[in-house]
């Protein structure tokens, strides 16, 4: 989640569990959003889950994330159970509330009964009461189209901006809350920092989950093993196409490896095929292959082969598509710096991809084009005394993001004007 929980918060909300028999489940996983790419990552090896943004609704409108079908068809890829949040900024307005939910609810792509989250923590107004019945709203229509509705915040925003025992009221332990110990790699919860309140279902107690940076949750109730059969990925309660191409990957013996699947290296891996040693950054990211030679396969991006039997499938179709449009067409107000913010880019792309003179000169019916293949365009322009880890830490991507999606053969050699898209 963007917002960072500062120590105090958490000495704050309690030192003890109340109400709550944090026995129950304790499974281990993430949260994910554009900036961990298409991918669906892991914190620890031992993870069972992940919550992956679909988009929101904020002061722009609503935007979209166009990592999220990816996000959750790798992930099931991997045997973790995905999950849904949206950026819930509607403040106390209803209007928006009933517009995001119209918009987002038809494109769930988790299995019925699969958690779908309202990540509230910004926008909030001074009436407590209206807040928490657009919350409520929100929570409401979510159920009412089958999934399990759980609302995100931290202790001190909530207590300050929502009655949370009126939510509790209607949803019973549907608490996702956020309090950190530190911000030093944490691996595991340490229950001391507990954020104690009732009716906490699920707790982020890092956002340093691994080395450069990454949140943590554990599952204090089992509520993530909402939507699947027994706690099972492979056997969701209802199917989705994300869903289903997560688990014909996964079912997929690695010796049918073909070109155009996406396969992640695995941490096990040790030397090409060549006897070169595999860089640790090549590790846990993932590659499309672009040729196949009996029990090897070549990588798009490192240009190296490797062998099937080191490589994990995350995709064996095309990748799942977004549900983002290609083009957006320019409404009365509308700039192009709003609309960039909706689609997670920046002006500058739009202006480059649309080939505009003046990034000031749009005009309502004005046909724009706003994603690449389905995905929104990112660039960062290389400056004297960079480094790729230091722009992979400035962008909030792996290096080995960047080395794939912009073909770098060497990763020590970037230059002076270089564009490098994420």
């Amino acid at each position: 989640m963007r917002s960072k929980i500062m120590l105090g918060f958490a000495v704050c909300a309690g030192l003890f569990l109340c109400g709550q028999n944090v026995q129950a489940s304790r499974a281990q996983g993430t949260d994910l959003s554009r900036y961990q790419g298409y991918t669906a990552v892991k914190g620890q090896a031992s993870d069972e889950f992940a919550i992956s943004q679909i988009g929101g609704i904020n002061s722009g409108g609503i935007y979209t994330q166009a990592t999220y079908q990816s996000q959750v068809a790798t992930g099931i890829a991997q045997g973790l159970r995905m999950h849904t949040y949206i950026w819930y900024q509607v403040g106390s307005d209803i209007f928006k509330a009933k517009q995001c939910m119209d918009y987002f609810l038809p494109r769930i792509q988790t299995p019925k009964n699969s958690i779908v989250a309202l990540d509230y923590e910004d926008g909030a107004s001074c009436d407590q009461s209206a807040n928490t019945d657009a919350i409520i709203y929100g929570m409401r229509r979510i159920k009412q189209s089958g999934y399990t509705p759980i609302y995100y915040s931290y202790k001190p925003y909530t207590l300050l901006h929502v009655d949370y025992k009126r939510i509790l009221a209607e949803f019973p332990n549907s608490l996702w809350i956020a309090a950190y110990k530190d911000y030093s790699v944490t691996t595991t919860p340490d229950y001391a920092y507990f954020p104690s309140m009732d009716g906490v279902a699920q707790w982020q107690f890092t956002s340093c989950y691994r080395a450069g940076g990454l949140d943590g949750n554990v599952d204090l109730t089992g509520i993530t093993d909402s939507g699947y059969k027994n706690g099972n990925p492979e056997k969701p309660e209802t199917h989705t196409p994300a869903v289903d191409a997560g688990i014909k990957a996964d079912n997929t013996p690695k010796r049918d490896i073909s070109v155009g699947y996406t396969v992640k290296v695995n941490y096990s891996a040790s030397r090409w095929t060549t006897g070169q040693y595999i860089p640790s950054f090549i590790k846990g990211n993932s590659y499309k292959v672009i040729q196949v030679s009996g029990n090897k396969v070549l990588l798009d991006g490192v240009m190296s082969w490797i062998n099937k039997s080191d490589v994990e499938i995350l995709q064996a179709t095309a990748p799942v598509q977004s549900n983002n449009s290609s083009y957006y067409t320019v409404r009365y107000g509308d700039t192009l710096g709003g609309i960039a913010y909706r689609y997670g880019t920046t002006w500058q792309n739009l202006q480059a991809l649309n080939g505009l003179s003046n990034p000031n000169w749009v005009y309502p019916g004005q046909r724009l084009k706003v994603t690449v293949n389905g995905y929104a365009q990112r660039a960062y322009t290389v400056r004297r005394g960079d480094t790729l880890s230091g722009i992979s830490a400035r962008l909030g991507v792996s290096v080995g993001h960047l080395v794939q999606v912009n073909r770098i053969g060497n990763p020590n050699r970037i230059y002076i004007g270089q564009r490098l898209v994420y």
